[in-house]
């Protein structure tokens, strides 16, 4: 039996070694150098070259390499791309904190307003039981309109009596005041001067009864009108709880109507905002519940808040709060909002929420709204960089403000009667003297 043959071997080894033989590269192999006697070891031998994984090819420098330039351009746009995007998200993170911190800490707007109004407190000037009530709870009511009447029967009594003693008292101080003159008028032989000054003296007293008199008769009377309570301002009733029979006490409140006239807005700005609001500007309130905002003016700054500090002690002293943080809030400061313009459809109520913005009047005058947030969010970042710095007359001097006041008409006392006028010819010719024809 013959031995296999040392090729047959060779050839059986080899393909059992490598069942996948590695095929090189159609470029690789055209670029490679034909050995000499390669060819021929290879076919003495009977086998196909391997190439080996770890082994470079030789490359031909003349040739160019594909894709290398392409590569290169691409990673640099990458580059770029990825440059650019982190600066441009840096610079928007930037402007969006500007913008954060000038919307709350330097913009003038807050949400802590409120919708305030005067109240009429009304009480009686006379004591007495209630017997008519015409009025309901949170009616409308005018200036002067009658709310409830209280019983008129004693003051009537008074009135009544108040004019009988005046025509008492006039009828008195008439012939007092004719005993006078006649005495004036007669002769040494028919009296004397201390019988004249006597005379005299009782027509005097008898003016002192008669002026007295009249002024009892006039307090008289504007009782018997306080009877009847009147509304001082025009305005609601609110939570009105008497009814017919309870007792008006003089002084006691017991009604209540809100001046419907009187309505403003207060809101309570930081301190760190207070620089760009100035008396006159426009302002937007709106209400919680509502789109459409109250559109008002500055009226007014408060010129002052409480201070716990200034809280004297026991002694009078200053108690000073030992107590210093390192987070100092700001405190608010109260702006008063005159309203100018209601949209339909909103009811006021004393004590509602509002977000109240105020609007300078540059920004009024640069366009419309888009124009105007943005040359507002420049004035606040101008103001981040070099702080606020307020305008010339925003705000009057102390001292400067003329409050307006609103006198509440009160009855004046009547004037003094002549006596004759109220008894006319009581009687007649007695200061005709008795030596006259």
């Amino acid at each position: 039996m013959q031995s296999p043959s040392p090729v047959s071997c060779d050839r059986t080894t080899s393909s059992g070694a490598e069942p996948y033989p590695i095929a090189a590269e159609p470029s690789e192999l055209r670029t490679a150098a034909p050995v000499p006697g390669a060819e021929a070891g290879t076919a003495v031998e009977g086998r196909s070259p391997i190439a080996d994984p770890n082994e470079h090819l030789p490359v031909d420098p003349k040739l160019p390499l594909k894709g290398a330039a392409p590569g290169r351009v691409a990673r640099f746009a990458r580059e770029t791309l990825k440059a650019a995007a982190t600066l441009l998200i840096l610079a928007l993170a930037v402007l969006a904190a500007l913008v954060i911190w000038e919307s709350y800490v330097t913009a003038p707007w807050t949400r802590d307003g409120s919708v305030r109004v005067q109240v009429a407190g009304i009480a009686p000037q006379v004591s007495g039981q209630i017997t008519e009530v015409r009025v309901v709870d949170n009616q409308y009511v005018h200036q002067g309109d009658v709310l409830y009447v209280i019983d008129p029967f004693d003051f009537q009594v008074a009135l009544d009596t108040g004019k009988a003693q005046l025509r008492q008292k006039a009828a008195d101080l008439q012939v007092k005041q004719l005993e006078a003159e006649r005495r004036q008028h007669l002769s040494d032989l028919a009296t004397t001067p201390e019988e004249q000054q006597l005379y005299a003296g009782n027509a005097t007293q008898a003016r002192a009864a008669f002026d007295a008199a009249q002024q009892q008769l006039a307090q008289a009377d504007i009782n018997l009108k306080r009877t009847q309570v009147r509304s001082p301002v025009n305005g609601y009733v609110t939570n009105l709880l008497m009814r017919v029979g309870d007792y008006a006490h003089a002084g006691a409140t017991n009604i209540s109507v809100i001046d419907a006239d009187s309505y403003w807005i207060d809101g309570y700005f930081e301190e760190t905002k207070m620089a760009h609001i100035c008396i006159g500007d426009r302002a937007e309130a709106a209400l919680m519940g509502y789109r459409d905002p109250i559109i008002g003016r500055v009226q007014t700054v408060t010129r002052g808040i409480s201070v716990s500090n200034a809280t004297p002690s026991t002694q009078g002293l200053p108690n000073v709060d030992p107590v210093y943080t390192w987070v100092r809030l700001a405190q608010r400061v109260p702006v008063r909002i005159k309203i100018t313009d209601v949209p339909p459809g909103i009811p006021l109520v004393s004590g509602m929420t509002a977000t109240v913005t105020i609007r300078s009047a540059e920004a009024q005058e640069r366009g419309g709204w888009l124009r105007q947030r943005f040359a507002s969010l420049l004035d606040r970042l101008d103001d981040i960089v070099h702080a606020p710095r307020p305008s010339p007359g925003c705000v009057p001097r102390i001292g400067d403000d003329n409050g307006a006041t609103v006198i509440l008409p009160t009855p004046k006392p009547v004037a003094p009667l002549d006596p004759e006028e109220i008894n006319p010819g009581l009687a007649p010719g007695i200061a005709k003297s008795p030596l006259a024809p």
